[in-house]
């Protein structure tokens, strides 16, 4: 489902704040929002209260973010960031990003950009030591922009 920005907001680039996933933001189109990005199926309130505890209980190893058209009252941009306890470097940290998708109506508005530039602050602010991500080839250019750089080769098997 497609968010239009209010004409205000988009004449005046007006600001949106980033926040943490609260649990009213199910009703504001979240999982409407990760189906844009990938397969997500319909989950009842009591499934996404039951994950978003669970979530909750990592602290802040585990952060997902949006941002909220104030006029809509819709999610229009997420992303996830989740910490990673290494024993190598020093028992060092790596931060992984995940699920970023901007509703297509208010792409080019670098809402995506906002909503990376919070999760690598986060993942500095818990002393990782580097952060890195899988994407799509047609997003590549996206994260070249935020200041990533290609590094080897991502592989997959999907266990269902």
């Amino acid at each position: 489902m497609e968010t239009k920005l209010a004409p205000a907001a988009e004449e005046a680039g007006e600001c949106f704040p980033v926040r943490r996933l609260q649990i009213t933001d199910k009703s504001k189109g979240f999982i409407d929002l990760l189906g844009q990005l990938t397969v997500c199926d319909p989950i009842s309130d009591e499934q996404f209260l039951a994950r978003f505890q669970d979530l909750k209980s990592n602290g802040d190893d585990h952060v997902i973010c949006v941002i909220e058209d104030d006029h809509s009252g819709r999610i229009i941009a997420t992303g996830s960031v989740f910490v990673e306890k290494k024993f190598i470097r020093n028992c060092g940290k790596v931060g992984h990003i995940e699920d970023v998708v901007v509703d297509s109506g208010a792409r080019g508005k670098h809402l995506g950009q906002k909503i990376v530039r919070f999760l690598l602050d986060h993942a500095r602010s818990m002393g990782c030591y580097k952060v890195i991500l899988d994407c799509d080839v047609e997003n590549k250019g996206f994260y070249e922009k935020c200041g990533f750089k290609e590094k080897s080769v991502q592989m997959a098997m999907y266990l269902d």
